[in-house]
């Protein structure tokens, strides 16, 4: 079993067969540990752009990364991942990066050349960068914010060039010596995932909020509508508006006489629909008025 450190630099420009931005991968570096933590292979691969054809001005910028040095050392993303995946291959192998971007950046890749988001050669990974966060103390990350890599070196005193960094290989290198750091095998078991049918489906999953009042999976009228002050069931109106992809309308309790504003947002995730249901009590004057209204509008 190894540990394989992966980091990947893409070009974020526009694609011209699906008319829109995408981040296509152009460069792979990776480093393999063993169980002793020793780093016994490297991995370092240019890929030439397929898609988004000539390099970013902001790519250029920040890795240094030249479209001629592509032409000349890099070759076809189907080409890469054959040899890559080859150079990796283990049931037991554990794929780490720095955060789970370029797991993301490579499912999208992995679909558009291949029509499937799933990476069969990584069947175990871990968010190195969630690992190492999990020791860093409060006084060093007050807010709890996602830890750039070059801090994280800082904090746990790991020597790095910033002039290398931005390149694949180099930054596997500063990433093996965070981890080595901290390493905790017990502990790190619980961060690594088992990459199913599933796992890069849920990756690429982009949750939304839903907006129709029934849909195949989500009925906004089977919510419960729950009193604040007194835990009474309300009754569900049936005209609701659609505001902030938010279903709104207004009821009253049967026990306690209260009347709300209710507010029920809907997401859709990849296995599940999360709702949330809020409330916001109407003074006695605009429930009054309301309730006038509706009983005008009921006589017409």
């Amino acid at each position: 079993m190894y540990y394989i450190i992966f980091d990947f630099e893409w070009n974020n420009a526009y694609n011209y067969a699906t008319k829109s931005f995408m981040n296509e991968i152009i460069e792979i570096g990776a480093v393999k540990l063993d169980k002793r933590l020793n780093i016994v292979d490297t991995y370092k691969q240019l890929v030439i752009p397929h898609f988004t054809r000539k390099l970013s001005s902001r790519c250029k910028r920040l890795t240094n990364i030249t479209n001629e040095e592509i032409k000349e050392n890099g070759i076809s993303f189907k080409d890469a991942f054959s040899d890559f995946a080859r150079w990796g291959k283990g049931e037991e192998n554990v794929f780490m990066s720095w955060s789970n971007s370029d797991l993301f950046v490579l499912s999208g890749n992995f679909l558009q050349n291949f029509g499937a988001a799933r990476v069969d050669f990584i069947k175990n990974y871990c968010d190195v960068q969630k690992y190492c966060m999990s020791f860093i103390s409060k006084e060093d990350n007050p807010n709890g914010n996602q830890v750039a890599l070059e801090r994280c070196a800082e904090i746990f005193g790991v020597n790095f060039d910033t002039e290398k960094l931005h390149r694949a290989l180099a930054d596997c290198y500063v990433t093996a010596e965070c981890f080595k750091k901290v390493y905790d095998e017990k502990k790190l078991k619980g961060f690594i995932h088992k990459c199913d049918s599933s796992f890069f489906e849920r990756l690429l999953f982009k949750p939304y909020y839903i907006t129709m009042e029934v849909s195949g999976s989500f009925d906004v009228y089977n919510t419960d509508l729950i009193c604040p002050k007194c835990g009474g069931l309300m009754d569900m109106p049936e005209n609701l508006i659609m505001q902030n992809k938010a279903f709104k309308g207004d009821t009253t309790c049967n026990y306690c006489m209260s009347t709300y504003w209710f507010f029920i947002r809907a997401k859709q995730n990849f296995d599940n629909v999360a709702v949330k249901t809020s409330y916001i009590e109407m003074n006695k004057k605009r429930a009054k008025r309301i309730k006038n209204e509706r009983k005008k509008s009921r006589s017409r």
